[in-house]
């Protein structure tokens, strides 16, 4: 396993890294999640992604669980949470300093733990001033609860106006942001962002490098019965995925890359998975399983890392075609 330090912090997190979405608490019970943490743990993964939204909590409670089992020492362990969707109740959801010291406080409690090293804001709250967002992430960070604060799809310029709240306020600023990125969603990542790794050295915590499963090209034919995009709660996702144009041309294009992947002696998910790697403002990878085995061969991308060379990857881009066009240099 390689560690790749966290934005511009002195925290080290996997580069691969294990998240709950989608799967525990709704495939996934406390007995195969033991088994799935384990396996990542057992291959170097030290950063364990959740959130309050996550199955109604449910999803905590498991993590949890698993961790008191196995025995690990919490030193060893990142651990993360998200806040917004914290129930049903006028003041359950959002940013308010209220429901983000309620929620997180509430977290704890369904982690068995006293802090978490990541707290995210799950997503942007237009109805709660950014500032009061800023305090209310300083304070569980003063009040031992959480040692770093990031958010998630966030845009780039309420980052950089939270960053600039903190600064002036003399409060702790966002360290991390964690965004979708993969071979078919990369604007955010790769150009929306690119100012603030240098500016405020933010580091990125991605989600869904395999495009929910589509680029593991399990969906170029059917849907697996069992599969996410079997789920009905998740018949929304499929037919964004592979019942629109967009989404079938995605799918073309999988069944291009996937003999190449073959070419090179890796399957769909390593080259997938490897590609995000790559990504040198990319800080860590969370992947997801409904499978132990699943677990096994996502790590194994690591292995694979480096037959993505140049050439490589230029074949790659020239199959997606969609690489984000840079800002214009006027001087030439």
């Amino acid at each position: 396993m390689e560690y790749r330090f966290l934005g511009k912090s002195g925290l080290k997190v996997s580069a691969l890294s294990f998240g709950s979405w989608v799967t525990f608490g709704e495939q996934v019970d406390t007995d195969l999640a033991y088994e799935q943490m384990k396996t990542a743990y057992d291959a170097g993964v030290n950063f364990f992604d959740n959130a309050e939204g996550y199955e109604g909590g449910k999803s905590e409670e498991i993590m949890g669980d698993v961790i008191k089992k196995a025995g690990w020492k919490r030193s060893d362990l990142v651990l993360s949470t998200k806040i917004f969707w914290g129930g049903d109740g006028p003041n359950d959801t959002g940013l308010s300093f209220k429901h983000i010291k309620e929620g997180t406080e509430a977290a704890l409690k369904r982690m068995k733990t006293d802090y978490v090293d990541l707290l995210f804001c799950h997503r942007p709250d237009m109805h709660t001033p950014i500032e009061e967002t800023v305090w209310a992430m300083d304070q569980m960070i003063r009040e031992g609860k959480a040692l770093y604060w990031g958010t998630s799809e966030w845009s780039a310029e309420d980052l950089r106006i939270a960053y600039e709240v903190a600064r002036r306020e003399h409060l702790r600023p966002p360290l991390m942001e964690q965004p979708q990125y993969n071979m078919f969603h990369r604007e955010r990542v790769e150009r929306e962002y690119s100012k603030l790794y240098r500016d405020i050295g933010l580091g990125t915590t991605i989600w869904s490098p395999l495009a929910s499963g589509l680029l593991t090209g399990k969906y170029n034919d059917s849907v697996p019965e069992g599969s996410r995009l079997d789920l009905e709660k998740y018949s929304w996702l499929r037919k964004i995925l592979i019942e629109t144009e967009e989404g079938r041309s995605k799918i073309e294009k999988v069944k291009k890359l996937a003999p190449f992947a073959k070419e090179l002696g890796i399957t769909m998910p390593q080259m997938a998975l490897a590609w995000c790697l790559k990504n040198p403002n990319v800080s860590t990878v969370i992947t997801g399983a409904s499978t132990v085995k699943q677990v096994e061969q996502n790590m194994s991308a690591m292995d694979v890392v480096d037959k993505l060379d140049d050439e490589a990857m230029d074949k790659i881009e020239s199959i997606l075609d969609n690489k984000p066009g840079q800002e214009q240099d006027w001087r030439g």
